[in-house]
């Protein structure tokens, strides 16, 4: 099974930029419209202005539209070459390299909400939990976590960069509870997760 560190090592090779999302072997226009529709959607959750991390920002699809709607974005992202990148594409945006276990200390303060698409699908299930525990630290009580964490019936591990893992729905309550996550009803494709007090269980 692949590790965490491996896939990090994946992502940050040389070329890797281009394959960040299948909407790029169309065109560059495509991909930042791509960018343009998420973060529309995003802004439909998040309250005007507030703080948000973009982590697994890449080289900015999501971050940089999300800027442009008036939010101040962090982006974080554990691959130098990725933010590299996205230092290349707006300057302006601030970044922080982490692996989302750090992300709170990265940061040195919390934000109001995290947003993570397209990232938990590339871990095993305790990269996965150490990643979400990671990102649940970073944000303020009452904040907002926006997770593609997709669910199945027949969930299963993928482990790779290039394969997707899923969850049970009761998988996902157990660390919700654990870490201090409430799940809110949400017409987004991903997650909306609400920081709370955890259980004492």
């Amino acid at each position: 099974m692949t590790g965490m560190g491996e896939i990090i090592a994946a992502w940050d090779q040389p070329g890797r930029t281009a394959a960040i999302h299948p909407t790029r072997g169309i065109s560059e226009t495509a991909y930042e419209e791509s960018g343009r529709v998420q973060a529309d959607m995003l802004a439909g959750e998040l309250p005007a202005g507030c703080r948000i991390v973009d982590f697994g920002c890449g080289d900015g699809r999501v971050t940089i539209p999300l800027a442009a709607l008036g939010y101040h974005v962090t982006g974080a992202d554990a691959s130098p070459r990725m933010l590299a990148a996205h230092t290349e594409r707006a300057p302006d945006i601030p970044t922080v390299q982490s692996d989302g276990a750090d992300l709170h200390d990265q940061l040195g303060r919390k934000a109001d909400a995290v947003v993570a698409l397209a990232v938990l699908i590339h871990h095993t299930y305790t990269d996965g939990e150490q990643i979400i525990t990671g990102l649940r630290a970073a944000v303020r009580a009452n904040g907002l976590l926006i997770l593609d964490w997709p669910t199945s019936d027949t969930p299963s591990e993928g482990g790779a960069w290039n394969r997707v893992t899923t969850w049970s729905r009761e998988q996902q309550d157990t660390v919700c509870a654990r870490i201090g996550l409430k799940r809110l009803d949400s017409a987004l494709p991903w997650g909306v997760f609400k920081a709370v007090k955890a259980s004492r269980s």
